[in-house]
């Protein structure tokens, strides 16, 4: 079992053959980057493949949900706020995509899951948009494999569900 612990979180691993923090902040560890790009969370290797795995947790989650606003302005800020968060969990994945690029770890298909806590409509919401955008199972036909096998957008109680393997938990906030 590999235990993995950020952002507030611990995921246990079962199956793994290795999982680390991937967006690693401290120079002194191997996983470590140094280049200017995003980079996801969490990445897990399996037998037969990747996983890469983002986590957030939003203050005010309601602020990224336009069917609960009250008026024009809100209904627009709240698409502004879902908008940028999709194209961040975009550019999260391409870029993270492109590290492992040029660790020459991009041979196993690669799942893209990410750990918010909304609710499962705007997570499915999110899901949608990002499985067209990365695009998800697909390739061109000068493409030899697709970029994502699937991406999966769950909150905790869903991400248990969806993985018995791989129990998350919320680590207790040690700051108060």
């Amino acid at each position: 079992m590999i235990i993995v612990e950020t952002g507030g979180i611990e995921i246990r691993f079962e199956d793994a053959i290795e999982a680390f923090v991937f967006d690693e902040k401290d120079k002194d560890k191997p996983t470590f980057h140094g280049a200017p790009m995003k980079a996801v969370d969490i990445v897990a290797e399996f037998v037969d493949s990747y996983v890469y795995i983002e986590l957030k947790n939003y203050d005010h989650p309601e602020s990224y949900n336009s069917d609960t606003a009250t008026n024009i302005n809100e209904i627009r800020q709240r698409k502004e706020h879902f908008t940028w968060l999709k194209n961040y969990l975009k550019q999260k994945f391409r870029d993270s995509y492109l590290y492992r690029h040029a660790e020459q770890k991009v041979d196993k298909p690669i799942h893209y899951i990410c750990l918010i806590n909304f609710d499962n409509a705007v997570n499915r919401r999110i899901e949608r948009l990002l499985e067209h955008e990365l695009p998800v199972g697909l390739v061109s036909q000068r493409w030899i494999k697709a970029l994502a096998q699937s991406c999966q957008i769950v909150n905790l109680e869903t991400w248990n569900k969806f993985f018995p393997k791989w129990p998350a938990s919320r680590l207790p906030d040690l700051s108060t």
